[in-house]
């Protein structure tokens, strides 16, 4: 059954069970799909079910961990060395890897949004502050964004389309 963000809820948690809505989301776009059609490139610049999902587990880290100056544990890519590597999924790492790497994001991020206010402060990666509120508004976006590239990618695959399981 899909997260419903409550109508007259708390901010911070309005804003976590949008976010966790989307991540369910993320990873119902997997289900079914045999790991060659989990990594079929898609797009002309190889863009993936599979990536993507290692590009948002990144991207918790980042924005929930890093710049709160929390650990990240081990990335399974190295951005400095090349910038689109959060969104490969190299031939060593298996599809249980990349969720596993996702779920440990999720558990971190949750964890910083759960100890943390709204009006915290932490530092991007760029160097200016930002609040947990943007980030968690932020992370809503991105994660959003990448659901419904996922939601087409998913449908050239199989024609399944839809935002949420609905069963």
């Amino acid at each position: 059954m899909m997260k419903r963000v409550p109508f007259t809820g708390a901010e911070k948690e309005s804003l976590h069970v949008a976010l966790d809505r989307h991540r369910d989301a993320v990873l119902w776009k997997l289900d079914g799909l045999d790991d060659e059609q989990l990594r079929r490139p898609m797009t002309p610049s190889g863009t993936n079910l599979l990536g993507l999902v290692k590009h948002l587990g990144g991207a918790e880290l980042g924005w929930f961990c890093e710049a709160f100056g929390r650990e990240t544990g081990p990335l399974p890519f190295d951005l400095e060395a090349d910038e689109t590597s959060d969104m490969r999924v190299e031939p060593h790492e298996s599809t249980e890897d990349v969720l596993a790497f996702y779920a440990r994001a999720r558990a971190a991020a949750d964890e910083v949004i759960g100890e943390l206010d709204l009006d915290d402060l932490g530092k991007a990666w760029f160097g200016d502050a930002v609040s947990l509120r943007w980030v968690l508004i932020h992370m809503v976006t991105e994660t959003t964004r990448h659901a419904g590239h996922m939601d087409i990618l998913r449908e050239l695959l199989d024609g399944a389309a839809g935002d949420h399981n609905r069963g």
